[in-house]
């Protein structure tokens, strides 16, 4: 099992101390937050928390995760980053292979796409794209982006995108991974019959353990029970050494954790707790877990 730094909503100048600590300390990967802008009115509840708020404010950074994976990716030379999860069904998948291609390039392969629909009706209708056949337009898209970041002079013509002979460049130097996130039955199955692994939010032990379960049935009925797939996930009621070998134990492959939270250290604190927790969690769980 592999561990994660998240990054969320800290200080866009911590980023590159908190990056290089991650690789020193013994991290995998950073996982990269997304979010478009904040609204001051919603027309749904965020579906992570268990009274539908939102646990950030119109203030809180939320650094564009592409811009931020170059950004730590030219201070660090071994650690992977990924987004977890980018919202998909806002975005244009053409400009947005442009810049992943970018990314994976910049970084030397050390990028992987997180993907979600996304939540929000007001992203959607903003940014000119409309809320109804969203899951439709994601599948659409998606294979769109794997096309064109597959290399070559490519076409496409679907129903939601069409475009001619195109060809980016530079390619990405190896296969970008791809991460679909969502707990519903759909996001399930599309991350079973496109994805490279599964991204979890916000989740208890129980319900990661039935949702592994899960997924594991549906990459069967794909033919895919062999493949490689990776199961990222954020719990929330399993720690230490002992819970984190109890996800493992569960199916997941990848921890997803912020370890200054642990101490009690928030989000817009200085960078020297979040770094010394970092290096202690290196120590204490990283190190003794790969023992």
């Amino acid at each position: 099992m592999k561990f994660t730094l998240s990054i969320a909503m800290n200080p866009l100048d911590q980023l590159g101390e908190l990056a290089r600590a991650a690789e020193e300390a013994g991290f995998a990967s950073i996982a990269l937050p997304d979010s478009l802008f904040y609204a001051e009115t919603v027309d749904t509840d965020y579906p992570y928390t268990p009274d539908g708020s939102r646990f950030w404010t119109a203030d809180t950074p939320w650094v564009d995760p592409l811009v931020a994976a170059a950004s730590m990716g030219a201070v660090t030379s071994r650690i992977h980053f990924y987004t977890s999860v980018l919202k998909l069904g806002s975005r244009n998948p053409v400009l947005l292979a442009r810049q992943v291609g970018s990314v994976a390039a910049l970084t030397g392969g050390r990028f992987g796409l997180g993907l979600g629909v996304g939540w929000l009706p007001q992203e959607f209708e903003y940014c000119g794209v409309p809320f109804e056949r969203r899951g439709k337009r994601v599948d659409e898209a998606i294979d769109v982006l794997r096309l064109i970041l597959g290399g070559g002079m490519v076409e496409y013509h679907g129903e939601f995108y069409d475009f001619d002979k195109i060809q980016m460049s530079p390619t990405p130097p190896g296969r970008v991974p791809f991460y679909i996130g969502g707990h519903t039955e759909v996001a399930l199955k599309r991350a079973a019959r496109v994805a490279d692994g599964w991204s979890s939010a916000m989740m208890k032990l129980d319900d990661l353990r039935s949702t592994i379960a899960r997924l594991k049935e549906l990459l069967a009925e794909c033919g895919r029970a062999g493949d490689p797939f990776e199961y990222q996930a954020v719990c929330i009621d399993a720690f230490g050494l002992d819970g984190y070998r109890a996800q493992a134990e569960a199916g997941v492959t990848d921890v997803i954790t912020m370890p200054w939270v642990f101490d009690g250290v928030g989000f817009d604190a200085p960078v020297e707790p979040k770094l010394e927790a970092i290096r202690r969690f290196g120590a204490e769980i990283i190190a003794k877990f790969e023992e």
